[in-house]
């Protein structure tokens, strides 16, 4: 199966929108987790098993594990998700952007090592650093955009031939580079009107959306901006306000985790 048709029917089986950021900071895991040979998986593992009937995909962010030289709990993470919940999309945030030969190499790390179904790119060295991602046409390549993060103005914004320069990303993904038809784009709940700006450039392509939550994105306005006709299109994506929505920790970390992750794919669904 491939990574749209996997998706569509997550979006489906679990009617949710919300995609579970995994970004374990030692410093913020319960206590129990912290000190443990194995405490990033199991920590992982119990926010995987709480909210999994709450989400259309997971998206553990790289550097959080190789900062800690927890590639291998890594590993164990993607190879329990692809066993337990081979129905949902395992997404490999590592926002990679190189050229040709070693973005092949990212692409492997990606897509046989991890057994993504998808991986976040940069594209700002152009066609041939993408291109190698292509390789395999069942997987997601999901292009970077729009950013959340207020510094993305600093290029994203830059004036191209009368567009931003973001505008030119969408269109360039959506005529060009998506010629599996897997291609998806990130732009963040933080700027609304550029979603929509998206949303009418690229249609039915799927956005990877961060930006709700810790970073104050207005669930409301993403979803509106950013829905398909169908009211899908989006993985919307929390990840810090779901992992640590106990932030002392304690035994019942997880069930704390799941009651954010069902307050907020309520709060999605409210304005699909």
């Amino acid at each position: 199966m491939n990574f749209i048709t996997k998706l569509n029917a997550a979006w489906a089986a679990n009617d949710s929108l919300l995609c579970v950021g995994l970004d374990p900071d030692i410093e913020r895991l319960p206590v129990q987790f912290r000190d443990a040979p194995d405490g990033i998986y199991q920590f992982c593992k119990e926010i995987i098993d709480a909210t999994a009937g709450l989400a259309c995909a997971f998206k553990p962010q790289i550097a959080y594990f190789a900062a800690l030289a927890a590639e291998g709990q890594l590993e164990r993470i993607c190879a329990y998700l692809r066993e337990a919940y081979p129905h949902i999309p395992l997404i490999l945030d590592s926002k990679r952007g190189d050229i040709g030969a070693t973005a092949k190499q990212y692409a492997r790390e990606a897509y046989d090592r991890y057994g993504a179904d998808a991986v976040t790119v940069s594209p700002y060295m152009g066609s041939d650093s993408v291109e190698p991602y292509m390789e395999w046409q069942d997987r997601g390549v999901i292009v970077l955009c729009r950013t959340s993060n207020p510094g993305g103005s600093d290029l994203q914004f830059l004036q191209v031939d009368g567009k931003p320069l973001y505008q030119h990303v969408a269109q360039l993904v959506a005529d060009k580079w998506n010629a599996n038809g897997q291609c998806a784009l990130v732009v963040g709940a933080t700027f609304p009107e550029e979603i929509r700006a998206v949303r009418d450039i690229v249609g039915e392509m799927p956005l990877l959306i961060p930006g709700i939550g810790a970073q104050g994105g207005d669930i409301e306005a993403t979803v509106r901006a950013g829905r398909t006709t169908s009211g899908t299109g989006m993985m919307i994506n929390s990840s810090r306000a779901i992992l640590y929505a106990k932030p002392q920790g304690g035994e019942d970390f997880a069930a704390a985790a799941r009651r954010v992750a069902e307050e907020t794919r309520q709060a999605i669904n409210a304005h699909r």
